[in-house]
C-alpha cells in the first residue's frame, strides 16, 4: 500500500530534527550540569484537633554592634529521622530593616520574611541542627525578635497550632423542597487565616465554602434538617462547630403551580471561551427560587432570584451553543424554558485577526545554538501570539507526563524504544544561561529553582505580555505511550493530571538543585497534544489500534475538563493533526474533538522527502509544503494545504479553528536528474546532505539560503511551491520563502482560517525574514 511504504505527512523525526549531534551535546551539557486555599473536600465530619507540630523548631538570638544588629535562626530537629529541606517564615519588628542575609535563599516583602535553606544546609540531621551554617540576617533598628515565626509552616518554638473559632450560628437565607441556602458569622482566625468552612446536616459533611454561605443541595422534601459549621484554616486545623440550626425543608403539596418563564433571553457578552446572559424576570404565586441555565439540554448554572445574569465558562471557541433558562420556584416547580438563544463563542484571535503560531524546539539551545532570546532579538516575539515549547515525554511506565533527564539514545531513527523514556530537564529548567543567552541580559542565578529555557520564556512573557506559550506533548518519537496512556478514563484521569500538576501548576522534579513543588508555575498557559498518530503508524514501535479514535476524543475531553477546573484565565488546549486523510479518519473525530480544542495546526509540510535514513522516497524530488495540487505529480495521491485543510472544512470544521503549518526549513535530494523544470518531479540518488551531520536531506532556511547562495531558486505558480536546483547531478531543495509565504497567508485569509503557524522558529534568518513575510501576510 502506498501510505505504508512512504513516511507520511507530519513526519517529523523528532524530538531532534539532527538527533544525534543535538542529543550528545544534551547528553554532555547534562554531566556538565552536576481555586481553593486547601482541600476542603478532606474536612472530616468531626472536628479535628489542632495540628501537630513536626520535628523542626527554630530559636532566635540577637547581637548588637553597635550601628547594625546581627539576627540569627538556628534551626533544630528533635525527630529520630534527617529532615530534607526547610522554610522560615517570620515578620521584622517594626523600624527595623534587613541589609544582608546569610546561609538561605530570602524574600522581603514588606516586613515579611521568607527564607529558604541553601542548598549546602538543607538537611536537617536527626537530633542536629542547622549549625555551624544557620541563617542569619544583619540589620538596622532597635534590635527585637520577630513575630510569627514559622519552620515549614510550623511555630518554631514546637508548640501546636491555634485553630480558628466557631462561626457564628447559621440562618437560613432561602429554604426550597431539596436547597437550603445558609449564612453565618465568620469565624475568629487562630494562628493562621480562615481557607473555608464546611456544613454539616447531623453528622454529614453536606457542603463546603470559601465564604460565609453556601447552599446545601438534594434534600429531601417536607423533611426536618440540623445544619451546622465549622471553620478550617490554610493548615487543616479545624475549630469547633457551630450553633445549630434546625428547619423542614418545603413540602412541594404545599405549591403545585410553577413560575412563568424568564422572558428576553440575551446575551450581553462574549469570549473565546465565556458567555454573558441576562432574562427578565418570572413571577411566580410565592416566591421565585432560583434561575437554572441550560447548554441545550445541559444545565451550567445556577443563580438565586434576585440574580438576573450569569456568565457560562468553559466553551469552546468559534462554536455556535444554544441556551434557554428556567425559573425554580421554593416547591422547586420549574418554569416553560425561556426561548432559546444561539450563540457563537469568539475566535481565539479575534474577530478580523489571524493567529501565529511558532514551535520552538527543546534542544534548539544546542547544535542550532538557538535560545529564547533569540525569539527577541529576531523580532519574532513581537509578532508571534502563541510559543509551542516542543516536544515532552511520557512516562513509560506510569503512563503520566514526564519532566525527565536526559536518557541515552542510539541515534538511529528507526529504533523503535528511540524516544523512550527521554527528556532534558537540563534543558528545561536547569541549566544556568549566561548573560549574552539571557532575554533581558541578566544570567541565571546558578542555585535558582528556575533556570534555563523556562525561566527564559517567563522573561520573553514578562517582555511581551500577550505572548502565550503552550508545552506540546508528544512529536515523532515520544508518542509512543500515547494510546496506552488514553486507553481508560482512569488512565486519562491520571495521565491528565499528571500533566496539569507538572506543567500548569510547575510541579518539576528536583533536578540538579533545580525544580520543586511550584517551580514552573507561570511557565505555560496551556497544553498542545502532538499525538503522531492516534490509530495509525508513526515512529516506529509506536502503540496504536483502532480504539484510539474514541479514546483520544475522551483523552482531550478529560484535558479540556481538568484545564478548566483550576480556574482563573481560559487555559489552551490545542492539537498538531495531520494533512493525510487516512490518518485523520484512522484517529481524529472532527465532529467531536473541536468541542475540547481551542484550534488544531493542521500539518502543511512534510508532502515528501527523502528522510534522514532514505527510508521515506529517496529515489524521486517532489515539493515538500506546496498549496494547491501539482498536475505534473507523478505519486497515486496528491498532497497539498488545500486538500488537507478541505478534508476539515468538508467535516464541519469551523475554518476560525484552523491554522495551516509553514515549514522554516527544506528537504533535500541528491543525484537529481536534468528534466522537467529544474529538476521537479525528477529521478534521485538520495537525500541531500543536511545541516547536521545525521540529519541528511533537511536545512534550516538561513542554513540553505547560505550553503547554496548560487542555486537557481524557482516560483512555481501551478502548484505555490518555492524549489532551488543546483544543476543536473546536483542537489534540488523545496522549501518556502517570502514568495510562496506571501501566496498562502493570502489564501488563509481568502479561506476565512484562523491563521498560520511554523515548525520550527530556528530556521529562520537571524533577523527573523520569514516571520516577518508570515506576519505582513496575516495582517
Amino acid at each position: 500500500m502506498f501510505h505504508r511504504r512512504r513516511t507520511p505527512p507530519g513526519r517529523r523525526t523528532l524530538p531532534g530534527t539532527g538527533t544525534t549531534t543535538a542529543r550528545r551535546l544534551r547528553q554532555r551539557a547534562a554531566v556538565l550540569g552536576a481555586a481553593l486555599l486547601l482541600p476542603l473536600a478532606g474536612l472530616t465530619a468531626l472536628a479535628a484537633p489542632a495540628r501537630a507540630a513536626g520535628t523542626l523548631t527554630a530559636s532566635f538570638t540577637t547581637q548588637d554592634n553597635g550601628s547594625w544588629w546581627k539576627g540569627t535562626y538556628v534551626v533544630r530537629n528533635t525527630g529520630t529521622a534527617p529532615v530534607n529541606g526547610w522554610t522560615l517564615e517570620f515578620d521584622l519588628p517594626a523600624g527595623v530593616t534587613v541589609s544582608g542575609n546569610y546561609n538561605g535563599e530570602v524574600t522581603v516583602s514588606g516586613r515579611h520574611v521568607t527564607v529558604k535553606n541553601a542548598y549546602y544546609n538543607a538537611t536537617v540531621p536527626a537530633g542536629g541542627s542547622t549549625e555551624p551554617y544557620s541563617y542569619w540576617f544583619t540589620a538596622s533598628g532597635t534590635p527585637g525578635t520577630p513575630a510569627g515565626c514559622t519552620v515549614n509552616g510550623d511555630k518554631c518554638d514546637g508548640s501546636p497550632d491555634v485553630p480558628p473559632s466557631a462561626p457564628g450560628a447559621p440562618t437560613a437565607v432561602a429554604v426550597t423542597a431539596r436547597t437550603v441556602t445558609l449564612g453565618w458569622a465568620a469565624a475568629a482566625r487562630g494562628d493562621h487565616p480562615v481557607a473555608g468552612y464546611e456544613v454539616f446536616d447531623g453528622t454529614t459533611s453536606v457542603a463546603v465554602a470559601t465564604g460565609t454561605s453556601a447552599t446545601v443541595t438534594g434534600l429531601a422534601p417536607a423533611t426536618e434538617h440540623t445544619f451546622t459549621v465549622r471553620a478550617k484554616d490554610v493548615r487543616g486545623n479545624t475549630g469547633p462547630a457551630s450553633a445549630p440550626l434546625s428547619l423542614r425543608t418545603v413540602d412541594p403539596a404545599t405549591d403545585p403551580t410553577p413560575p412563568t418563564a424568564p422572558g428576553n433571553l440575551r446575551s450581553t457578552g462574549r469570549t473565546a471561551s465565556t458567555v454573558d446572559l441576562a432574562w427578565d424576570r418570572s413571577t411566580d404565586n410565592v416566591a421565585v427560587a432560583a434561575y437554572d441555565v441550560y447548554r441545550g439540554s445541559t444545565p451550567v448554572a445556577s443563580v438565586g432570584a434576585n440574580t438576573l445574569a450569569t456568565t457560562v465558562r468553559g466553551l469552546s471557541p468559534a462554536t455556535a451553543y444554544s441556551f434557554t433558562v428556567k425559573a425554580r420556584d421554593t416547591a422547586d416547580n420549574p418554569s416553560p424554558a425561556s426561548g432559546a438563544l444561539t450563540v457563537t463563542t469568539d475566535d481565539v484571535a479575534g474577530a478580523g485577526k489571524q493567529l501565529k503560531v511558532g514551535y520552538y524546539a527543546q534542544w534548539g539551545i544546542y547544535g542550532r545554538q538557538y535560545f529564547v532570546k533569540n525569539l527577541d532579538t529576531s523580532g519574532a516575539a513581537a509578532r508571534l501570539d502563541v510559543v509551542n515549547y516542543s516536544f515532552e515525554n511520557i512516562d513509560p511506565v506510569n503512563l503520566t507526563c514526564q519532566a525527565g533527564v536526559t536518557k541515552g539514545v542510539t541515534g538511529n531513527p528507526q529504533d523503535p524504544d528511540e524516544g523512550t523514556g527521554a527528556g532534558d530537564a537540563d534543558a528545561d529548567y536547569a541549566r544556568p544561561m549566561s548573560a549574552a543567552q539571557s532575554v533581558d541580559g541578566v544570567a541565571d542565578d546558578g542555585w535558582g529553582k528556575l533556570r534555563g529555557n523556562f525561566n527564559q520564556l517567563k522573561k520573553l512573557k514578562a517582555k511581551y505580555p500577550k505572548l502565550k506559550v503552550v508545552v506540546s506533548l508528544g512529536g515523532w518519537t515520544y508518542s509512543k505511550f500515547f494510546s496506552d496512556a488514553a486507553a481508560t478514563p482512569q488512565s486519562r484521569e491520571k495521565f491528565v493530571k499528571s500533566c496539569v500538576d507538572v506543567w500548569i501548576k510547575g510541579d518539576l522534579p528536583a533536578y540538579n538543585g533545580a525544580g520543586g513543588p511550584g517551580t514552573g508555575a507561570g511557565v505555560f498557559d496551556g497544553i498542545d497534544i502532538d499525538w503522531e498518530w492516534p490509530g495509525s503508524e508513526g515512529h516506529p514501535g509506536n502503540h496504536y489500534g483502532p480504539q484510539d479514535k474514541n479514546n483520544l476524543t475522551a483523552l482531550l475531553a478529560e484535558f479540556r475538563k481538568q484545564l478548566d477546573a483550576l480556574g482563573g484565565e481560559h487555559r489552551l488546549l490545542t492539537a498538531f493533526t495531520p494533512a493525510d486523510p487516512a490518518k485523520i479518519a484512522a484517529g481524529w473525530d472532527l465532529g467531536r474533538i473541536f468541542d475540547s480544542l481551542d484550534y488544531a495546526n493542521v500539518q502543511g509540510y512534510d508532502f515528501h522527502g527523502a528522510g534522514s535514513d532514505n527510508s521515506w522516497e529517496p529515489n524521486r524530488v517532489g515539493h515538500s509544503s506546496n498549496l494547491f495540487t501539482d498536475a505534473q505529480d507523478p505519486y497515486p495521491f496528491h498532497f497539498s494545504i488545500e486538500n488537507a485543510v478541505q478534508t476539515y472544512l468538508d467535516a464541519g470544521v469551523n475554518p476560525r479553528k484552523i491554522t495551516v503549518g509553514f515549514p522554516f526549513y527544506g528537504r533535500g535530494w541528491q543525484g537529481v536528474a536534468d528534466g522537467g523544470v529544474a529538476g521537479e518531479w525528477q529521478g534521485a540518488t538520495g537525500a541531500a546532505p543536511g545541516q547536521f551531520d545525521t540529519e541528511a536531506g533537511v536545512r534550516g532556511y538561513q542554513n540553505l539560503i547560505t550553503s547554496f547562495p548560487n542555486m537557481v531558486v524557482r516560483h512555481d505558480e501551478q502548484s505555490v511551491s518555492t524549489y532551488g536546483y543546483t544543476g543536473p547531478g546536483g542537489q534540488w531543495w523545496s522549501f518556502d520563502d517570502t514568495w510562496s509565504i506571501g501566496r498562502k497567508t493570502a489564501w488563509i485569509k481568502s479561506k476565512g482560517l484562523l491563521g498560520g503557524f511554523v515548525w520550527e522558529m530556528s530556521g529562520d534568518t537571524p533577523n527573523g525574514l520569514l516571520m516577518t513575510a508570515l506576519d505582513n501576510g496575516l495582517k
